[in-house]
């Protein structure tokens, strides 16, 4: 337990850098991005010189550029993201309306990828070469391939207007009705869990025939434990010290496909508020989804990597 406690403690320090190195590139990348608050504020208007300059200069945006990071980075610290010039609402307000669902969707579609990946590429690696193994390396070739853009939308084609199975979108919060809320999560969580599960059933199924392989495997089967057993115990949790890093990996690209499969299936996530925001030039907002998937996204890495050596016990002892 010490060295998990000195481990995390060493991730957290790194941490801190690389948030503010995240925080500094988003300020820049915003400022110099050609995105004007003065203009989206008088939106459908027709603003006098006087009115713009009263604006920049009410808002600090006539002030130095170190100046304003300064600042930034000050409201940052006290949970201030700034405020929408469209909506005149904190920024913090609107992602911690829209964060819930996205995070739902996220670990949904994490949960069903992998469900999927380990049903799949356990079953591939004990019948290594025979039928079973070869039509789910086949799927899972073609699920790699196939985006999660285009899966949204043939599902909604075939199970949502084909059958009406599931409703084409929208959203129902599981306070009001679960089995409505599963409904209308179900195909988003497949659509962005489908390409993910694709690629770690491959990784799993090449990790638990090269552990089969070993010898410590032939040893406990010809001592009469059952294959069950084995697998169980000892091949599928070394099996998976190497797909724990790829998730790590694929958690981020998954935080990322909401943006796209929010918009589909109209959920009023954080994929959907930076779309609006984009759209509407609020960079305010924009600014803020960045820096909450931005932040989630080494968060996650970092429980990733301390899952990672709760499995390793090799690392463990190195540390």
């Amino acid at each position: 337990m010490t060295l998990v406690l000195r481990m995390l403690l060493r991730r957290l320090l790194i941490l801190i850098p690389l948030v503010l190195g995240v925080v500094a590139f988003v300020f820049v990348v915003m400022r110099f991005s050609g995105v004007k608050p003065e203009y989206a504020y008088f939106q459908g208007a027709n603003p006098t010189p006087e009115q713009i300059h009263q604006f920049q200069v009410e808002n600090g945006l006539l002030d130095p550029l170190p100046l304003r990071y300064v600042r930034f980075v000050a409201d940052l610290a006290q949970g201030d993201m700034g405020t929408s010039v469209l909506t005149k609402k904190p920024v913090i307000e609107s992602v911690t309306t829209a964060l819930p669902l996205t995070l739902q969707l996220t670990f949904l579609g994490l949960g069903v990828a992998v469900v999927l990946s380990l049903v799949f590429g356990v079953t591939a690696a004990l019948f290594r070469d025979r039928w079973p193994d070869q039509v789910i390396r086949m799927v899972s070739l073609v699920g790699v391939a196939a985006p999660a853009f285009w899966l949204a939308l043939l599902m909604i084609q075939w199970l949502a207007v084909g059958e009406g199975l599931f409703p084409t979108g929208g959203y129902i919060n599981p306070a009001d009705s679960l089995t409505g809320w599963l409904q209308s999560m179900a195909l988003p969580a497949l659509s962005l869990s489908l390409p993910i599960a694709a690629q770690l059933t491959r990784i799993i199924r090449t990790s638990m025939v090269e552990e089969l392989d070993r010898d410590y495997v032939r040893t406990a089967i010809g001592s009469g434990l059952p294959m069950i057993v084995v697998v169980g115990r000892n091949v599928l949790r070394n099996a998976l010290i190497n797909p724990l890093t790829v998730l790590g990996l694929r958690i981020g690209y998954l935080i990322g496909g909401t943006v796209v499969i929010e918009t589909i299936y109209g959920l009023p996530g954080m994929g959907q508020l930076m779309i609006n925001a984009v759209r509407d030039g609020d960079p305010a907002v924009v600014q803020g989804v960045v820096l909450t998937i931005a932040v989630g996204f080494m968060v996650v890495n970092l429980v990733v990597d301390i899952l990672y050596l709760l499995v390793n016990p090799r690392l463990r002892s190195a540390t």
